[in-house]
């Protein structure tokens, strides 16, 4: 093992390695800050240009894109309420209330920590228990799964507040988008009426910057409107500046950022699972610890960012060591594996020892490089708010527009974004949260995906879901969850009347 790992060191710390690590850092960073470009994408454009790379660089360059997207994710969230990835949706929550504070700084300071902290956390997993919490994550089939994920979804109680009943209809309502399009088995149209744009589905992306952006371009262009011809007040935005957690700060979090970087290590290793669930289920935990959270709290920025850099770490145990991809983007990263000849399952790491440590301190390496330049960079991000709000939401739009369209190159994805801006507002006014209709969406395929394969394998029956214990746990779990705040009141009422009575 220290064998490998000297070789390992000095492969990781070649000058090209590092060049090529410091660029897919870059460029991660750059495609998830940006709403609609996502760093899979990046990860997909720059598969052809490694086929000439030695097989470190090749990896370690996308695996900058991977990191450096997860962390980038959160400065759109937190500077424009816009997620740049679907897995920064949670972040926006906190983040954007702390940034319209005039807290900018503090909270892009707080979610590169948690990044930091999440990521390395789950190398360290990664690293010393990979072999082991793979063989866990293998025995997930369909029906385990499904119960996973519903009890993801059953988070959207504490994410509603106090609108619970309202936060569940639009739970629901997500999940009925994510029937929108071709059905997955059968191969028929369901709710498409007859528009070819809506086979493809409800697009998670177009939904999201929708729904984010556009209330707020339309309060922003709204509010210019009432107050035309007042001096803008730009004494808030002077007094950004950035800045990393206090002591304090990290010594109060450290527990919550070490479960959420183990809630997001666990769900990473689980195929099919990935950030989105895992944020959501992370900052679940915020809320729990920190009651005001959603109102602008540090916890509520560095959860869901500790969690979603914990799955990093936690997608690349099963394709290490098993040769199964953990999301999308190691989905990528395996073919990269594959060109290279390195083909990954127990073998790698008898055959090529010396370049899975290389790949392991190259992951290292990366998180202080997205340290050091989100760190310098905070600086220019909140120059962001210096801009002319009305001019800051008409670039917004635009990019809105723009980042849409690119997604799929269908049109249709602008109109849905549109729809889904204007649908958003309305929420918004009548107090209709809107996370618990994105969580749906997000979650709804792997949802229906996994329960049709379950009653597949079943032959229809339903017992298959509480026949294995880890879905029942599972399932349980959910009911306890979706029947607490509707029990709770009742429980209290009988007990004060019979406190009354005595």
């Amino acid at each position: 093992m220290l064998e490998y790992l000297s070789q390992g060191l000095v492969i990781a710390l070649s000058w090209e390695n590092l060049l090529f690590m410091l660029f897919g850092t870059i460029l991660g960073l750059v495609f998830a800050s940006i709403p609609g470009l996502t760093f899979s994408t990046a990860l997909i454009l720059l598969i052809p240009l490694t086929f000439g790379l030695e097989a470190v660089p090749a990896i370690s360059v996308l695996l900058g894109v991977y990191a450096g997207g997860m962390s980038g994710g959160s400065i759109s969230a937190i500077l424009l309420g816009i997620p740049g990835t679907p897995s920064a949706a949670a972040t926006v929550i906190d983040g954007h209330e702390m940034a319209k504070k005039g807290e900018a700084g503090r909270a892009l300071g707080m979610a590169v920590y948690a990044s930091v902290f999440g990521g390395i956390f789950s190398l360290l997993v990664l690293m010393l228990v990979a072999p082991q919490l793979a063989s866990v994550a293998i025995k997930f089939g369909p029906p385990e799964i499904f119960a996973l994920v519903v009890f993801g979804l059953s988070t959207i109680v504490s994410l509603s507040g106090t609108e619970v009943v309202k936060g569940l209809l639009a739970g629901l309502f997500g999940l009925l988008l994510t029937t929108v399009g071709l059905d997955p088995v059968m191969g028929l149209q369901r709710f498409t009426f007859d528009q070819p744009g809506l086979m493809v589905g409800i697009g998670i992306m177009p939904v999201m910057i929708g729904m984010f952006a556009l209330p707020e371009i339309i309060d922003t262009f709204l509010e210019a409107k009432k107050n035309k011809g007042q001096q803008r007040d730009d004494t808030q935005n002077k007094k950004v500046k950035a800045a990393f957690p206090t002591f304090k700060e990290i010594r109060k979090t450290f527990v919550l950022m070490v479960k959420s970087s183990a809630i997001g290590t666990g769900l990473g290793a689980i195929p099919g699972t990935g950030g989105p669930i895992a944020s959501f289920l992370a900052y679940d935990q915020a809320r729990r610890s920190e009651p005001k959270c959603g109102t602008g709290r540090v916890e509520g920025v560095g959860a869901p960012e500790a969690a979603n850099n914990g799955v990093t770490g936690g997608a690349l145990i099963p394709l290490l060591t098993l040769g199964i991809p953990g999301d999308s983007a190691t989905a990528i990263m395996l073919g990269a594996f594959l060109i290279h000849g390195l083909a990954p399952g127990p073998l790698l790491f008898q055959n090529f020892g010396d370049l899975v440590y290389a790949i392991f301190i190259s992951i290292l390496i990366i998180y202080l490089m997205v340290l050091v330049i989100q760190f310098f960079g905070i600086r220019l991000f909140v120059k962001v708010l210096d801009f002319p709000k009305v001019n800051l939401m008409i670039i917004i739009l635009a990019i809105s527009v723009v980042g849409s369209f690119a997604i799929n190159l269908n049109f249709s994805d602008v109109i849905i974004m549109f729809f889904s801006g204007l649908l958003g507002y309305f929420m918004k006014r009548y107090g209709f949260p809107i996370t618990p209709l994105i969580l749906a969406l997000v979650l709804g395929y792997t949802i229906e995906d996994n329960f049709r394969k379950s009653l597949v394998f079943s032959d229809g029956s339903y017992s298959i879901f509480v026949q294995n214990p880890v879905s029942l746990v599972f399932l349980t779990l959910a009911l306890v969850i979706l029947l607490a705040p509707f029990v709770k009141p009742w429980l209290q009422r009988r007990f004060s009347k019979k406190k009354a009575l005595q």
